[in-house]
């Protein structure tokens, strides 16, 4: 197969592999309320942080990264390096909008660390790093998330990477409209901090 025509199937691997909803299959598993039934509704980790379980939202973390990483690895192994970002929005796209779950999904925050560690993963480092600044300084998961991402393709730029700093311009945006009821509730200071149970 051509390398321009394994483009869109690398797009289709990339979502379908975001798509699978780790932390609903992980919740159901251990026989915990529907998550989509709490806090945000989001089939994430900081929401699967709210049934209480820290075992399971770390697990749902993992493997969310792992599945933005995966996608990104494999396209990147067969096709190159287009192909790896192709697979990385397909993964982020999956992960937001699952066909499984009526186009209903996750925020997106691990995925996005997870395409970048395949991609590039000094990016994913400064992406924790902020995450993690400001989640410690103001407990709000979704302020961390919308400071680190909106970094991270500066980062990129800075570091010469014009390419993954539009890909991580588009998961950005992207990332924003998913936290864009997040971003209400910050500006009104009704965001849940991080830890509380809905």
């Amino acid at each position: 197969m051509a390398l321009e025509l394994f483009l869109p199937v690398a797009f289709v691997i990339g979502y379908l592999l975001g798509s699978i909803p780790f932390g609903l299959i992980l919740t159901r598993l251990a026989g915990t309320q529907d998550i989509r039934s709490i806090g945000s509704g989001s089939i994430g980790a900081t929401n699967v942080l709210r049934t209480g379980r820290k075992s399971l939202a770390a697990a749902t973390l993992l493997l969310d990264a792992l599945k933005g990483t995966v996608a990104v690895v494999i396209a990147g192994y067969i096709a190159g390096p287009n192909a790896a970002m192709l697979a990385g929005l397909g993964a982020f796209l999956g992960h937001l909008f699952p066909i499984w779950l009526k186009f209903r999904g996750g925020k997106g925050v691990a995925v996005y660390i997870g395409v970048m560690l395949g991609l590039f993963w000094p990016a994913a480092v400064v992406f924790c790093l902020l995450w993690l600044a400001t989640a410690f300084t103001a407990r709000y998961s979704s302020l961390s998330a919308l400071v680190a991402s909106f970094i991270t393709p500066l980062f990129l730029l800075w570091f010469g990477q014009p390419a993954l700093a539009a890909l991580g311009a588009v998961l950005t945006l992207l990332l924003f409209y998913a936290h864009r009821e997040n971003i209400k509730r910050l500006q009104s200071g009704k965001e849940s901090r991080i830890g509380e149970k809905a």
